[in-house]
């Protein structure tokens, strides 16, 4: 099968949870996973792996849990019919989001009851415990940059051995493209929590340096296909040697 085709039930898959328990939620499932290529491109390019333990900061109403969720039986059920050109489907044994906003926990333990954990909590200060892959899907930016180096530093010592960090942020250093990025994310903040925080945004640069002050090593992917935005997929490992003796290996692909 076709990796549109696969996509698309994906789609339908990962957001019917929301459908017996929430309308707003169901229909706010659908639009993200079809207009957000990042939940496409993580299984594309296999980002987690063989990650048992995933950790979503920011988790929303539980979409990368439902996503991923959806993957793992699919692939499952279908194995003839999971793309050739898509790594394969992880299979994470468990899955645990946090998140701040009570209504969209509700939302997220409502769809998928048992089958993950949600945690009402605020990342700058929740227990990330131990885990093989920690996820940041347009997070990091809402919290202060001392918070955020905080953040990432508090993430590399929680990733086991050969864990890692998804990182999806905007690049402010690529001028018009950032700024549309912006002002739409200000616009949703609006209409659906009806408040517009102040952010905290990096240049693609800025951020590398950041996760290489954190004690990790980073590669980054395009992440806005389709879209009018400049989104980047930080794809970081803990350096786990000093630093005197690993030398840094960040590199940035530019769209």
């Amino acid at each position: 099968m076709s990796s549109q085709a696969t996509t698309a039930a994906l789609i339908d898959a990962a957001s019917a949870p929301y459908w017996s328990t929430d309308l707003f939620a169901y229909y706010r499932a659908r639009g993200k996973l079809r207009g957000d290529p990042a939940f496409a491109g993580i299984l594309r390019e296999g980002l987690l792996g063989e990650s048992e333990r995933i950790l979503d900061l920011g988790c929303g109403q539980g979409l990368l849990a439902a996503w991923l969720l959806a993957a793992r039986s699919r692939s499952d059920a279908r194995p003839q019919n999971w793309p050739s050109e898509w790594a394969a489907a992880p299979r994470p044994k468990s899955i645990r989001g946090i998140e701040m906003r009570r209504r969209d926990i509700q939302r997220a333990r409502d769809a998928l009851g048992q089958k993950a954990e949600f945690e009402l909590a605020d990342i700058t200060e929740a227990e990330f415990g131990m885990v093989d892959a920690i996820v940041m899907l347009d997070v990091l930016h809402y919290i202060d940059y001392e918070s955020q180096l905080c953040v990432l530093t508090r993430a590399q010592a929680a990733l086991a051995p050969g864990g890692v960090l998804l990182l999806r942020v905007s690049d402010a250093g690529s001028g018009f493209r950032f700024t549309i990025g912006k002002y739409i994310d200000q616009t949703v903040m609006l209409t659906h929590y009806h408040r517009a925080p102040r952010v905290y945004c990096r240049a693609a640069r800025e951020w590398l340096e950041v996760l290489a002050a954190a004690g990790f090593h980073c590669t980054a992917l395009p992440m806005s296909a389709g879209t009018p935005f400049a989104n980047i997929m930080l794809i970081a490992r803990p350096r786990r040697m000093p630093r005197a003796s690993r030398p840094m290996n960040d590199s940035l692909i530019v769209q």
